[in-house]
């Protein structure tokens, strides 16, 4: 497969209410999207990266440099560049895999779409739907925090993960737990918010019968993490500080958790994610797929790797409607808790032209 070029366009997507976590609130979202154009169609990619590098050291701005200076050019001087081919030659580039997993899904999108196989297929798709999660921000108050789970137990999401951080954390799980009751599937995360000192008073959540607490510590600290894991029921996961299979397989040996979060951007793209996903598998480690509150492209995606059979709990691959009034491609409408896995060649999904427009803040062309 020959690339002929990648646009990079950026778009600006309001959300539809302030999303708060322990580092920040967001109330849009900077979206860069990657198209690569080859002789045959066309593929996208999305980058979750954010406007600042707060939840990683990745930041929308150095993404689009990135890709300019190096990762296109990359690409560039491959004779022809399926997915595999394109992975190899962004390997040299250390870091960055927010802008090498956008570039990395456009390529496989359109290779894909040549073919006429979904995403789910080639990835190994066990489902044609998957069960779907809420993640609910920091609020400033427990009763409005009462009012959106509400709403969202409402709209049929069948698990909740809460934000946390110090001062909001066992109070609100408290007021939760007793309104929905025991039979909530419920979750929190920190995004790396405590320290192993408060270790004490994370145990406190272990009379709420959560799933797991997610990225309690600092990202780059799995030894604290192992010795956090023994001192609660409530099992461990981890995210930010999964970048990599090799990472996942040293967050294992040491205890450090016992979930992961998948994050496909985090990780570098889909294939290392798949890569993940099978060592977890073999190693009885529960998986799940998390959000960067993608648009429709990237939710397609991550939809396709959470029907996996290593995915066995309920992703954060909400509806939609849960951040955008108007998303760029056709709406994910949440049926009985569940989300379909699109079945179209590529993504399965295509922006729609309208929206598109109307969204775009700047687009560049860069010839390869």
């Amino acid at each position: 497969m020959k690339i002929t070029g990648v646009e990079l366009r950026r778009v600006a997507m309001p959300l539809v209410a302030p999303f708060r976590t322990s580092f920040g609130t967001e109330t849009e979202r900077d979206v860069l999207l990657v198209r690569v154009v080859t002789p045959e169609g066309e593929g996208w990619g999305e980058c979750v990266a954010m406007s600042d590098p707060l939840y990683s050291s990745e930041y929308v701005d150095g993404a689009a440099e990135v890709l300019r200076r190096f990762l296109v050019p990359a690409l560039a001087a491959l004779p022809g560049a399926g997915a595999h081919a394109a992975e190899r030659a962004l390997a040299p580039f250390k870091g960055h895999r927010m802008a090498k997993a956008a570039l990395l899904t456009a390529v496989l999108d359109a290779e894909l779409r040549a073919t006429g196989t979904s995403f789910a297929d080639f990835l190994g798709a066990a489902r044609d739907r998957v069960p779907c999660g809420v993640s609910v921000g920091i609020m400033d108050s427990v009763p409005r925090l009462l009012d959106a789970v509400a709403g969202y137990v409402d709209e049929g999401y069948v698990r909740v993960k809460l934000k946390i951080e110090p001062g909001w954390d066992v109070e609100p799980v408290r007021a939760v737990r007793e309104r929905f009751g025991d039979d909530l599937l419920l979750q929190v995360d920190a995004n790396a918010a405590y320290t192993l000192a408060d270790a004490p008073h994370l145990a406190r959540l272990d009379e709420f019968g959560l799933l797991l607490v997610e990225q309690p510590l600092p990202e780059d600290d799995m030894v604290q993490h192992a010795a956090l894991a023994r001192r609660l029921r409530t099992p461990v996961c981890l995210d930010e500080s999964i970048e990599s299979a090799r990472d996942a397989a040293a967050a294992i040996s040491l205890g450090a958790c016992s979930i992961i979060n998948v994050k496909p951007g985090r990780v570098g793209g889909y294939l290392e994610a798949r890569r993940i996903h099978d060592l977890c598998r073999a190693n009885g480690v529960a998986v799940w797929c998390g959000g960067m509150l993608e648009t429709g492209l990237g939710r397609a995606a991550n939809l396709a790797l959470a029907a996996l059979p290593g995915f066995t709990l309920p992703g954060d691959t909400s509806g939609s409607r849960r951040y955008y009034a108007t998303d760029v491609t056709e709406p994910f409408v949440l049926d009985d808790g569940h989300l379909a896995v699109p079945t179209g060649p590529g993504l399965g999904v295509d922006p729609l032209p309208d929206v598109l427009a109307e969204v775009t803040t700047s687009t560049q062309w860069l010839p390869v």
